[in-house]
């Protein structure tokens, strides 16, 4: 199965923390970043779509952040 997950934050090294765990947990960039202006904070959002190969079916339970 290829799972998906979209990874969202401020525009912070946070975020990027967030990307660089996912690629370290063997997820791959899937697409190119988004980068946004949040007008109810008024801050910059990031966005990265991230994906990856694990054995098994699809679940809706499926907790992806723990693949």
């Amino acid at each position: 199965m290829r799972a998906y997950r979209l990874l969202t934050d401020e525009d912070t090294a946070a975020f990027c923390h967030k990307v660089t765990e996912a690629l370290a947990r063997g997820w791959e960039l899937y697409g190119s970043p988004a980068y946004a202006h949040d007008p109810a904070t008024g801050r910059m959002r990031c966005a990265q779509a991230v994906v990856k190969d694990v054995p098994g079916l699809y679940a809706p339970d499926l907790k992806l952040g723990e693949l």
